[in-house]
């Protein structure tokens, strides 16, 4: 049983778990979390090849569906999240290779400079403009990203480690990479 209302959640359908969390009911969010997000994960890894790029595609899905709940009408669960899964795919390659493509006609239209230092610019730049955004973000949200993402802690060790459900843990990522998406979008080819 998942929570003290004896509802097993597992063998509930997908339309009533659905159903159950458009009300609000997180436990049977986590329960269409826990029985696609494998599923989603790994469609995601084997066409983008990235484990960070496929789980955060993954995340966005869940973040928009419960974010949208109350609004989301879906027939087919699984259908939906897999073409959910299948647009976002897409557009990260198509984003990847606008960026390959950019790369390579700023370096036609250049000519030569030294890679090293306008990479180190750059990297500067781009350092100063992500410690900016992060700055803008509450203090559990930056603690939690940087333990992630420049102390390498998996969600699990981070949720032991401060003491909250790896869901908070995993929101608090999901929010900060949003956030960082918005600040830094001239940083970013579209």
């Amino acid at each position: 049983m998942d929570n003290s209302s004896g509802i097993e959640y597992a063998r509930l359908s997908d339309i009533i778990l659905h159903r159950l969390m458009q009300t609000g009911d997180e436990a049977a969010f986590r329960e269409i979390y826990r029985k696609y997000w494998q599923l989603l994960f790994g469609i995601a890894y084997r066409k983008l090849q990235s484990q960070e790029n496929a789980e955060e595609i993954v995340q966005d899905i869940f973040v928009d569906i419960w974010e949208r709940r109350a609004s989301l009408q879906i027939d087919d669960l699984r259908k939906y999240l897999m073409g959910a899964a299948k647009y976002r795919i897409l557009n990260a390659i198509k984003a990847r290779l606008i960026r390959e493509r950019y790369a390579v006609f700023c370096q036609s239209q250049t000519g030569y400079t030294d890679p090293l230092t306008e990479n180190e610019l750059a990297f500067q730049d781009l350092t100063k403009a992500v410690e900016q955004a992060l700055l803008s973000m509450s203090p559990k949200t930056q603690a939690i990203f940087r333990l992630n993402r420049f102390d390498n802690q998996s969600v699990r060790e981070i949720a032991i480690q401060l003491s909250v459900p790896e869901r908070t843990v995993e929101y608090h990522i999901t929010l900060a990479l949003r956030t960082l998406r918005l600040q830094l979008k001239e940083f970013a080819v579209k």
